[in-house]
């Protein structure tokens, strides 16, 4: 029998290469090589061998700032990650983009749930209850600055922001909400970063939009 880890892996690598900033490529030997996109061709690399190191290397950028949003686009170059079956390949997914692999696999299968940015809103509480106050103009602003790929976050938008299915932000350009487009601008055959509700970190950049109007 197949082992199901590998089996789900090849599904969502099919004819992909890349996932995010991260280059994959498989070795004679059934492992697999793993480096930041930009480091392709690079030979001075720190040499890793364990799916658990892809924490720490997803921890910091370049210049050793803490990552708060693991699909930035600010992933730290100089790495090397040598792996040795499909399961070390999955779990070292998972530590640099947490859940994102569960995210393709729902979506390959036609069985991803999608909620708008105003029910995510308005489901929150406490000090986050005030984000639900949020302009439509403010959510183009946020979304548009927060989102965006090029310094924002690398994943590709299918939630709508509201139940009218208004687009997310008009802001942003039409390849934000194709899984088909590489979203780093290298147009390579990466697997998608898939999003399919506002994070965290957004609903607080909603709140603080609010709290500043309020204040002004």
């Amino acid at each position: 029998m197949p082992d199901p880890t590998e089996t789900t892996l090849a599904t969502v690598f099919n004819n992909r290469e890349a996932i995010g900033q991260i280059l994959i490529q498989r070795t004679p030997l059934a492992g697999f090589v793993l480096c930041h996109r930009d480091d392709q061709t690079n030979d001075h690399v720190e040499t890793f061998a364990q799916a658990e190191d892809a924490i720490e290397i997803a921890r910091y950028d370049d210049d050793g700032n803490y990552r708060p949003l693991k699909t930035a686009p600010n992933l730290r170059h100089g790495w090397r990650l040598n792996l040795a079956d499909a399961d070390q390949l999955g779990r070292t997914i998972d530590y640099f983009y947490p859940g994102r692999l569960a995210m393709i696999e729902a979506w390959n299968q036609n069985r991803l749930i999608t909620t708008s940015l105003r029910d995510t809103l308005n489901r929150q509480s406490g000090m986050y209850r005030i984000a639900a106050k949020i302009s439509d103009e403010q959510i183009e602003e946020v979304v548009g600055n927060f989102c965006r790929s090029s310094d924002g976050c690398l994943r590709t938008i299918l939630w709508k922001r509201d139940g009218e299915g208004g687009v997310a932000s008009t802001e942003l350009p039409p390849e934000k909400f194709d899984p088909g487009f590489d979203q780093t601008g290298k147009n390579r055959r990466a697997v998608p970063l898939l999003c399919q509700e506002g994070c965290s970190l957004l609903v607080n950049e909603c709140r603080e939009a609010v709290k500043g109007e309020t204040n002004e």
